[in-house]
């Protein structure tokens, strides 16, 4: 697009966005570069608010060009039943899957969200496959995605017939959660050290991780920010 816009001019900022728009649906569906559907999706988020469109293409570029990133967010709206789509876990489910199996800014969370859903059971009958679940929360918190590794240490804590009770994981787990930034990872940690449960008793270590989860705390007051889906 040649020129400077002025964003002041109401005129020159609608020709701009059109001509946006028209870029972005030539380079996914023309050129059929997923990035492009990818842009277009930001576009009909971000600019026109028109998510059951957003869903459409979304769509598109996962079921068609296996774009992992719109396989995510395709999944978010399938979880929360945003731009039209009926809510359906099952169908979250495997777009959550695709995305972790494709390499994505947004695959790593991908495979949380699919341990989440396997250890939940609500995909399966009510049926939670803990094993399953751990494989992928061990595959997320691999990539220091926080939350899986938290996940994993507190399905080592309380154990389980797929899952036995192995502290020494818990607390490496627990470590790792703490410092990636997850208060309640160190709060755990902080516990283990101060009982001495699976793990030789260190007043000096609990005593820090209990500081590191004030800190966080602290950390997390400051900039909070309302919750967004799908995002």
């Amino acid at each position: 697009m040649a020129g400077l816009v002025d964003f002041e001019d109401e005129e020159q900022v609608a020709s701009f966005l059109e001509n946006m728009k028209v870029e972005c649906h030539y380079q996914c569906y023309k050129e059929k570069d997923p990035e492009g559907c990818f842009r277009l999706v930001d576009f009909l988020e971000g600019i026109q608010k028109n998510f059951d469109e957003a869903a459409k293409v979304l769509k598109f570029n996962c079921e068609d060009y296996q774009h992992s990133d719109s396989c995510y967010k395709l999944g978010a709206y399938y979880a929360t039943g945003k731009g039209g789509l009926t809510p359906n876990l099952k169908t979250a489910y495997d777009c959550f899957l695709k995305a972790c199996e494709k390499p994505g800014k947004k695959s790593i969370n991908a495979c949380h969200n699919v341990g989440l859903l396997i250890q939940d059971g609500r995909i399966s009958d009510n049926e939670p496959d803990l094993a399953r679940a751990r494989d992928y929360y061990t595959k997320a918190c691999e990539g220091s995605y926080a939350p899986s590794c938290f996940n994993l240490s507190a399905m080592y804590l309380q154990g389980s017939p797929s899952v036995p009770r192995d502290m020494g994981l818990a607390l490496k787990y627990s470590l790792k959660a703490c410092d990636l930034g997850h208060i309640w990872a160190c709060a755990n940690a902080s516990r283990m050290y101060k009982l001495g449960d699976g793990v030789n008793k260190d007043d000096t270590k609990a005593e820090a991780l209990k500081n590191r989860a004030q800190q966080l705390h602290k950390e997390q007051q400051k900039s909070v920010h309302p919750v967004t889906f799908g995002v």
